[in-house]
């Protein structure tokens, strides 16, 4: 699973909202080399207020990126290592007894920040898996039956190793389904290692994001305006359509037991919107839909046993979806 996961877009259309999301992006690229197609797909889930899945081998710069975007937007942004004695409230936070006053209060766990860093999700049980559902879905924390709202924005973006799956507890369809894209990180080119190599070699610190001049280019009211230009883009009907068509597709290929549910059909509008805006239209396109089905429909569909067993990826099915569904003209 290498290569671009999103093409990168280029604005057409003076927008001050846009232009400083090209400069987020553009920002990020001076920590992280290669990686402008995961950074483009970051972007997007920020303009949809969608959560992404990130898959790659260790040491391709997975959690660099989430601490550069973070850093070059201006948000808080907060780490947690997902281990097998990771419990819930470790996560969300706990309610602790504060013997001065002889009550309990409240102590807010990591999701209360704006980008949370889930580093490899797929290492804790389910039964801390089951703590992001709510936080994720609802954006809050239930407490002893009082609700705490998240901060606004905010994001997850969890890590999975996709070549080491010993003691690790696979996420179940239902909380997948929740991540508005599955996003590989692929290895660099030779040229993009060479310059990963003579940045380290000048002192670059990935642990000191300021002293490699990373530096906030936009902040929340950006990103608020651009998710309101974002919603703002056309789809046609026969687009609509289209989508709707794609969806369906998957439901009925033979080499799928399972295909993407509605709430794949909307998450694939949204990013569509979004990238068509990215790229300086006020209306989507079917290439746009195309351009954005694989990360945004792939860790939805379950391939079948023996179709796995024969090689045959989900990407592979995606394509062949995408191929065979007519596009409207």
């Amino acid at each position: 699973m290498t290569g671009p996961v999103i093409a990168a877009a280029s604005p057409t259309a003076p927008s001050e909202a846009r232009a400083a999301l090209h400069r987020l992006r553009a920002e990020v690229a001076k920590a992280v080399v290669g990686q402008d197609a995961v950074v483009t797909g970051l972007v997007i889930a920020l303009l949809c207020r969608g959560h992404v899945l990130l898959e790659g081998v260790p040491g391709v710069a997975k959690t660099l990126l989430v601490r550069a975007l973070a850093t070059a937007l201006d948000l808080d942004s907060k780490r947690v290592q997902f281990t097998p004695d990771l419990m819930p409230g470790d996560v969300t936070g706990s309610l602790i007894f504060d013997p001065r006053t002889a009550a309990f209060t409240f102590r807010e766990g990591p999701v209360f920040t704006n980008l949370l860093l889930a580093d490899e999700i797929n290492r804790t049980p389910p039964k801390t898996q089951s703590a992001l559902l709510e936080v994720m879905e609802e954006r809050q924390v239930s407490v002893e039956g009082g609700r705490r709202p998240l901060p606004d924005p905010f994001i997850v973006a969890a890590t999975q190793n996709p070549v080491e799956y010993e003691g690790t507890y696979p996420l179940p369809e239902a909380q997948l389904d929740r991540f508005l894209l599955k996003l590989t990180v692929p290895l660099p080119e030779r040229d993009e290692e060479l310059g990963v190599l003579r940045a380290h070699h000048a002192g670059f610190d990935p642990r000191d994001l300021r002293a490699a001049g990373v530096r906030p280019v936009a902040g929340a009211a950006d990103l608020a305006a651009a998710r309101a230009e974002a919603h703002a883009v056309h789809v046609a009907e026969p687009v609509l359509g289209y989508i709707v068509d794609l969806c369906r597709a998957t439901r009925v290929a033979p080499a799928l037991e399972l295909g993407a549910s509605p709430r794949g059909a909307t998450a694939l509008l949204a990013t569509a919107k979004a990238w068509s805006w990215l790229a300086g239209r006020d209306h989507v396109t079917p290439d746009d839909v195309k351009a954005v089905a694989r990360p945004t429909l792939r860790h939805r569909l379950r391939p079948r046993p023996e179709v796995e067993l024969e090689g045959v990826t989900v990407d592979a099915v995606l394509d062949s979806v995408l191929a065979t569904v007519p596009t409207p003209r």
